[in-house]
């Protein structure tokens, strides 16, 4: 654990960017929502570094943020990132069909509704329980199954389509 939030802020940002790039599908607003989060923690950090866990209380900071974001433009939820990832997790050797798959992935969670975004992410990225996602999320542990399972069908959903429209080319 960090004792300074100089050293915090030096350890943990990269991880809190990539985080919040995979929440919001977008490496500016995951800069805007980090820096706005690291602002607020450094104002409390002589109260923050006294928890059990600093990271996990910044991380739930960076969630809440994220949930109540309100200078975004209207249609960021459905927005698809234009390969915004590729600074955080590089594409594979034979970038056609994985640069392909991972724009669709990406697509489609950036069309989730927030809080199903959110459980997604954390529960694939973050490798949360649906107990720890109930506990970023404020609700239940039966709504954070919900939250992830509605995703995914979500996500098999639009998957289904593109592969009929394949077809039909």
């Amino acid at each position: 654990m960090s004792s300074s939030f100089e050293e915090f802020v030096r350890d943990r940002t990269g991880v809190l960017l990539r985080y919040a790039t995979a929440l919001t599908c977008d490496p500016h607003q995951a800069q805007d929502i980090v820096q706005n989060v690291l602002l607020r923690a450094q104002q409390r950090w002589p109260r923050i570094v006294t928890l059990d866990s600093p990271v996990a209380y910044v991380n739930r900071m960076v969630t809440n943020e994220f949930l109540s974001w309100r200078r975004r433009r209207a249609a960021s939820d459905v927005m698809v990132p234009h390969g915004g990832m590729d600074a955080f997790s590089p594409p594979l050797d034979d970038p056609t069909d994985a640069v392909d798959e991972r724009q669709a992935v990406f697509a489609g969670i950036a069309r989730l509704p927030r809080k199903q975004r959110a459980a997604v992410v954390l529960r694939y990225y973050a490798n949360r329980s649906f107990a720890e996602i109930a506990s970023e999320l404020g609700c239940s542990e039966a709504t954070a199954r919900s939250h992830v399972s509605r995703a995914l069908a979500a996500l098999r959903a639009a998957a289904t389509q593109v592969d009929r429209v394949m077809e039909a080319l």
